[in-house]
């Protein structure tokens, strides 16, 4: 078992500053913040903006998940939006309501204000802004890449939802516990509708465990078709390569550069994944932050061109034929055995069942 390294303020061995955005304005959704600034941090570096997930706060997540300790090793800014109870009880980034995920309104105008100060303040590279954020975080990430798709290179949205799914409390609930019901381009419509965006549009990565038990993986496939549709991939050939306890399987634009990637995380559940152990490790495991020896931090990093991943041996990749999301009905949904549930899975499962959306 990996020993736990629990953060204080900051966790042992970081020596960067957290500079406080609590009174920064414009602020309509109402959200708190900080950016983490390396100790090495120089102008012109990368800046990520890492969203948490429900019933976590940002440095505990962003410690667990490795982004401090990378910040610190190779140099970039580390944007921490934080959810208020005062919005949300379970301090979820309310990714389903209207007014929170239309651009210019609510928490993603709040968001975008805390990067516009950042790369203005500090001079980051404005044309190195990534978003990466798990779960509730992963499907605010993504209505921050749909709103604002101009300000970001790349996304990393981990056991998330497609943008656009659900506009009401009961109908996020739905959308995680049984998955879409459209294909790619109806999905991507979502997209395309959230600005009058014409240029490049990010590289996306998706993370998903396949037996995530409180966000249905079936979403996973859906966000991953979304945009492919969006970057017009939806036939393209794919190349898969099979890892240890995992698929990746990506698609590219030769044309804009930009990349579309899924992998697959096999018998994971509703998390995070890192690495704790050898010379690779990152991070430390925590609830929701889950040790499976692959760190998606690192692997985002490598996938957005930032810092290459460890030197390990790769498998041997494969083109393979384009799939289709089709629609989901409810004849394709399989039951899942009941599992023992913790934390912010307990609260989001007795809600489902409250709801009558699960037994």
């Amino acid at each position: 078992m990996p020993t736990l390294r629990r953060p204080t303020p900051l966790p042992k061995g970081v020596a960067g500053q957290l500079l406080p955005l609590d009174k920064l304005q414009p602020n309509p959704g109402a959200l708190t913040g900080s950016l983490y600034l390396p100790e090495k941090w120089q102008r012109g570096t990368p800046l990520i903006v890492v969203l948490h997930g429900c019933t976590q706060t940002a440095i505990d997540y962003a410690s667990a998940a490795g982004w401090l300790e990378l910040a610190d090793r190779h140099g970039f800014g580390v944007l921490l939006p934080q959810q208020q109870r005062s919005n949300n009880a379970n301090l979820c980034f309310n990714w389903f309501e209207r007014g929170d995920i239309e651009r210019g309104q609510g928490e993603v105008a709040s968001i975008k204000a805390m990067i516009d100060w950042s790369v203005t303040t500090h001079a980051f590279d404005a044309e190195r802004i990534y978003i990466s954020g798990l779960s509730a975080g992963a499907a605010m990430a993504g209505a921050m890449l749909a709103t604002y798709p101009e300000i970001f290179a790349g996304g990393g949205l981990i056991a998330g939802l497609p943008h656009g799914t659900a506009t009401s409390m009961p109908g996020a609930f739905q959308q995680m516990q049984n998955g879409p019901r459209s294909d790619g381009s109806i999905l991507a419509a979502n997209v395309l509708r959230a600005t009058d965006h014409a240029g490049k549009w990010p590289s996306i990565s998706v993370w998903h465990g396949d037996a995530d038990r409180t966000v249905n993986s079936l979403n996973g496939t859906a966000t991953v078709a979304q945009w492919r549709a969006v970057h017009g991939l939806s036939d393209a050939t794919a190349t898969i390569e099979e890892g240890t306890g995992h698929r990746r399987i990506r698609w590219e634009n030769g044309q804009t550069g930009r990349r579309v990637e899924h992998v697959e995380l096999r018998g994971m559940g509703h998390g995070t994944p890192i690495k704790t152990g050898g010379p690779e490790a990152v991070g430390y495991a925590a609830p929701y932050v889950l040790d499976i020896g692959l760190a998606s931090s690192t692997e985002l990093l490598d996938f957005w061109g930032i810092a290459p991943a460890p030197a390990v041996a790769k498998p041997s990749t494969l083109p393979v034929p384009a799939r289709r999301l089709e629609p989901v009905g409810a004849q394709q949904l399989r039951p899942t055995p009941r599992l023992q549930e913790h934390g912010v899975e307990k609260i989001i499962n007795d809600a489902l069942r409250a709801a009558g959306l699960m037994k």
